[in-house]
């Protein structure tokens, strides 16, 4: 008799389980010990030394099986998806809203000189560098992220609407370093986060959606920026500037509250999952890789995972290449004050911010769709970067309007449809044990984001409108990302190799280095 399980109902239809037998109503009636980590064999009750599926998952017909895996996902997309995407929004908004805010008259009325605007800026990245390695560490350790991100959430608002208050150069740079020393708690741990939910194939997808926060708030920020300041300026003694800090530091704190009730922990720990779903989403993570993923807070090493990342040479290659992506996609901190050396007007140059974004989010959902489809990393990541190369030519290369927008169209598409699928491929290079993956996922975002505090510097009114040497850093930078996924994709295709062969490859899962548990025996590729 197998058993389908939606929600908190129990389905049953004819089939056998994998073994050829029927399984007993007491196996399929528990699923506690599996969920807490102790599952053994039904056979003898000692542990399995190849890992075997629980008894609610092998009684399930195949047909039973792929429905019920369907509306599981289903229901984690859900409930997990909308909210996170609505946070980045309100992440990215409140860390680039200054550079709207540039256009409104901050740096008249902070008496910014010389590269104070820059330093601004760039400070923010220098919090946000120190604070997600230890961020991300501690949320693998505590297990506890409906709470510990929305508590984040709820503070970086409260930093962003106090920017509002500043009056001088020091007040800015203080209140800067630290929101992004808060904000830093998010992005990677929302990539983590998703890697406790999805498997290897469903990952690239999901974090296009969550990345999509990021776009579509670089998409509307310009318009809400426009409709502010050209509303609000002046109203009850407050510049338009002013007003954009405390408008959307407000709405960060209301969606926050709302995070709270909404946001589940880790699949073992989710409250509105029943037992039995539990069981199959722990467990076709299991299958996914080989090896369990999060038990419980004793299970992991706050040090040991970032000890184990640090092994792993895949860890700092996709270092490397995340650095470059982010170095190119940095014009985008300045992409308003881009936008206006076509010579239109404030409010015309904020809203031409909109069309990149919005086809960078078209072009990224259709390309990470497309590489969970194929189970394709490489090219989905490279082609793109070519085009940016081309782009970041053009617009140093010329004055001329047309061609500039068209290079300005296509900067964004060309860095962010490549980078939300090179970052589900952290998770797929270095997928067991959580520990490790948190802390590669933290690490490699966080040396990606010293890019920002540097490439400042690079936009200066006085080099406009060309940024030739901006531009010129851009371009090289993105084909050193395309260099360095072309020595990657060497390595995994050589690892995959060994695999197929049935070598041995480069050790044992705590050295940090081999694949994980029993997998490369159940058929575990790295994807490529």
């Amino acid at each position: 008799m197998a058993s389908l399980t939606i929600g908190d109902k129990m389905l049953y239809s004819h089939g056998e389980s994998d073994n050829g037998k029927k399984p007993a109503e007491s196996e399929i009636a528990d699923p506690k010990a599996y969920l807490h980590g102790s599952f053994s064999s039904p056979s003898t009750g000692a542990p399995s030394a190849k890992r075997q599926p629980p008894p609610y998952v092998r009684s399930l017909s195949p047909d039973d099986r792929a429905h019920a895996e369907k509306m599981l996902v289903r229901r984690i997309d859900s409930r997990l998806i909308p909210m996170i995407i609505i946070m980045y929004i309100m992440n990215y908004l409140d860390r680039n809203n200054i550079a709207a805010a540039r256009l409104s008259g901050l740096e008249e009325d902070l008496n910014l000189v010389g590269n104070q605007y820059q330093t601004s800026v760039s400070i923010l990245f220098v919090g946000y560098v120190l604070m997600q390695i230890p961020s991300n560490l501690y949320l693998n350790k505590v297990g506890k992220p409906s709470i510990y991100l929305p508590t984040a959430m709820v503070i970086w608002g409260v930093i962003s609407g106090a920017t509002a208050g500043v009056h001088s150069f020091a007040g800015i740079a203080s209140v800067r370093f630290f929101l992004g020393f808060i904000e830093a708690a998010y992005f990677p741990g929302c990539l983590y986060y998703l890697s406790c939910w999805y498997t290897r194939k469903e990952l690239g997808f999901r974090i296009a959606l969550l990345y999509s926060g990021a776009l579509i708030s670089s998409a509307f920020s310009g318009l809400i920026a426009a409709g502010i300041t050209g509303n609000l300026d002046g109203n009850l003694g407050l510049r338009a500037w002013r007003w954009l800090f405390i408008i959307e530091g407000a709405i960060t704190v209301v969606i926050a509250a709302g995070a709270y009730f909404l946001l589940p922990d880790f699949p073992r720990t989710t409250r509105w999952l029943s037992d039995y779903e539990k069981e199959l989403a722990v467990w076709r993570l299991d299958e996914d890789i080989g090896e369990d993923d999060w038990i419980d807070s004793k299970h992991q090493s706050f040090w040991g995972g970032m000890k184990m990342a640090a092994l792993d040479i895949k860890m700092w290659i996709l270092m490397v290449m995340s650095f470059c992506m982010l170095s190119s996609a940095s014009v985008t901190n300045f992409f308003p004050t881009v936008v206006q050396t076509l010579r239109y007007g404030r409010v015309a140059s904020l809203l031409l911010t909109a069309p990149p974004y919005v086809l960078a989010v078209i072009t990224a959902f259709t390309n990470a769709w497309h590489a969970d489809r194929t189970g394709e990393r490489y090219f989905h990541i490279t082609l793109p970067l070519y085009i940016a190369v081309i782009a970041f030519i053009i617009a140093a290369a010329t004055t001329s309007t047309a061609p500039r927008y068209l290079a300005m169209m296509l900067m964004p598409p060309g860095i962010y449809t490549g980078y939300v699928v090179a970052l589900g491929w952290i998770s797929n290079c270095m997928p067991r044990p959580p520990a490790k993956r948190a802390a590669a996922l933290a690490a490699i975002n966080a040396v990606s984001h010293i890019s920002p505090i540097y490439v400042s510097y690079m936009f200066p009114s006085s080099a406009g409108p060309r940024y030739v040497v901006a531009m010129s850093i851009c371009s090289v930078t993105a084909f050193i990302a395309i260099i360095m996924a072309t020595i990657l994709r060497f390595i995994l295709v050589r690892l995959n190799k060994k695999l197929d062969r049935g070598e041995h490859v480069e050790g044992a899962i705590n050295s940090g280095k081999g694949v994980p548990g029993d997998s490369a025996q159940r058929g575990f590729r790295f994807l490529t």
